[in-house]
């Protein structure tokens, strides 16, 4: 394996790229929230799902999308408030069918890869940073060398600011269109982020029980935002993250407001594990690598990003941690690939 160091000239980031920020008014009914956004990506959210059609096209002839606007909009009827208000308001605002929009709301439920980092650095200090890898396996650009979906994806990358009287409830950085979290902070509570737990049932079985009428368990991504606009601590939002029952397996990757509070919360459909960063800590470690795979495990061959992570992290050291190094860890390969936002 080629050993590549972690970046050091890349950091900051605003230099790089800067995405566009949007207030989420959580004081308006939610099929008014994501109006202004929605217009101005729609084009955007448009082409995505285009180059999905194309994708698949070719193996299901239009199947799946004629299946997803015949049954979309009665799945959608099933989801929970604000959400399906909110995913109507989306569908409203774009033109795009109510069952397309509900799709790419439960997308996350079934396939992406991402690297979570959690660490504290010598004099205390909570650092947190993820990359989200999203689009993979759809559509090869082989002129350009990436993936269709994953630009796509990119330019319709936002920060949110989650507000209720005009004051800050929750920050999130996300896709337009999609009305649950997968990367949020607390401001001055805690900080979370979602990767995907690879696993043979994935969110398959749950999403099956869901249409069968079994409704008992929550769609990640909406337990994700409930988790941001209303708790009021690390120690709740962990316990919420832990125990709630889930429709897909995943990992939540959670940071608090003081030295040694972080976490990564391995989840089943019930089944919960907490690794705490306090543990390692107290075995001379500092910092918490999540990627796909189960921390007792080891990960693949062919998908190791965790040993990388590592291996840059402890050339750095806790005496030189910092959001510019964290940054670069994650802007290193294989971090940081052609599926990386």
């Amino acid at each position: 394996m080629i050993r590549r160091p972690p970046r050091s000239t890349l950091f900051p980031y605003t230099t790089l790229f800067r995405s566009p920020e949007f207030v989420i008014d959580l004081d308006l009914p939610p099929e008014q929230r994501w109006k202004e956004v929605a217009t101005v990506y729609s084009a955007d959210i448009k082409d995505l799902l285009s180059a999905v059609k194309n994708v698949t096209h070719p193996i299901f002839h239009g199947l799946i999308f004629k299946l997803v606007d015949k049954f979309g909009p009665k799945l959608a009827e099933t989801f929970p408030q604000p959400f399906l208000d909110e995913i109507k308001g989306i569908s409203d605002a774009t033109a795009i069918p109510l069952g397309e929009v509900a799709f790419f709301n439960i997308f996350y439920e079934i396939f992406t890869v991402c690297t979570s980092i959690v660490g504290q650095s010598s004099s205390g200090n909570l650092y947190h940073g993820r990359n989200l890898d999203f689009g993979l396996l759809m559509g090869w650009d082989s002129k350009n060398g990436t993936w269709l979906a994953t630009e796509i994806l990119r330019r319709m990358t936002v920060q949110l600011d989650f507000q209720r009287n005009k004051t800050t409830v929750f920050k999130a950085t996300n896709f337009v269109g999609y009305v649950g979290m997968v990367t949020g902070m607390k401001p001055s509570r805690f900080s979370l982020t979602v990767d995907e737990r690879f696993k043979f049932i994935g969110g398959y079985i749950g999403f099956a029980e869901w249409i069968l009428g079994k409704r008992n368990g929550k769609w990640m991504s909406f337990l994700t935002r409930e988790v941001l606009e209303n708790a009021t601590s690390y120690e709740e939002a962990q316990k919420t993250l832990a125990k709630s029952v889930l429709l897909a397996p995943v990992y939540f990757i959670l940071g608090g407001n003081r030295s040694g509070q972080a976490s990564v919360i391995t989840r089943g459909l019930k089944f919960f594990d907490v690794w705490e960063l306090g543990s390692e800590i107290k075995n001379g470690s500092w910092y918490l690598v999540e990627t796909n795979y189960d921390h007792w495990t080891k990960p693949p061959y062919y998908d190791d990003r965790r040993s990388p992570a590592k291996r840059c992290l402890d050339k750095f050291g806790a005496n030189n941690f910092s959001m510019a190094n964290l940054f670069n860890v994650l802007s290193t390969k294989p971090m940081n690939n052609k599926v990386s936002d």
